[in-house]
């Protein structure tokens, strides 16, 4: 398993981690296969989206802000039962193909960490495997 840090700035956003991502792919040697992409916490998460307009992610956090505000009566007394809540949404894991030693993806599709509860240091871990014929 190969394992990545990544230091969020603010309370909620989304990090775009492709290149990172994409460069332990290529450091792996891995020519064809799946990368699992994963992160150990429980108030942040993966998604992919467009990654060549910021307003995007801007909008994903808008979004969830408003479906999930921080001002209801959570019973949990930490303070961050909306960032809990957004995580689940959001997921904690990606599969992604890997093709000639590049990871595949759309034109326009990035990889995020979605944070919903920093500034902190994260984790994303990644396993890859070795695949043939599909």
């Amino acid at each position: 398993m190969l394992k990545m840090e990544i230091q969020s700035a603010r309370k909620e956003e989304l990090i775009d981690i492709t290149d990172r991502v994409a460069q332990v792919i290529r450091d792996s040697n891995l020519k064809k296969g799946i990368a699992l992409i994963y992160v150990p916490h429980t108030t942040c998460g993966l998604t992919i989206n467009e990654n060549a307009d910021p307003d995007v992610a801007a909008d994903i956090l808008l979004v969830l802000r408003k479906a999930v505000p921080d001002n209801l009566p959570y019973a949990h007394l930490e303070g961050n039962s909306a960032a809990h809540v957004k995580a689940s949404i959001v997921g904690s894991s990606l599969q992604l193909v890997v093709e000639d030693g590049e990871l595949q993806l759309g034109r326009w599709q990035g990889i995020f960490l979605c944070e919903f509860d920093g500034p902190r240091t994260r984790q994303v871990w990644l396993q890859l495997a070795q695949g043939g014929q599909f």
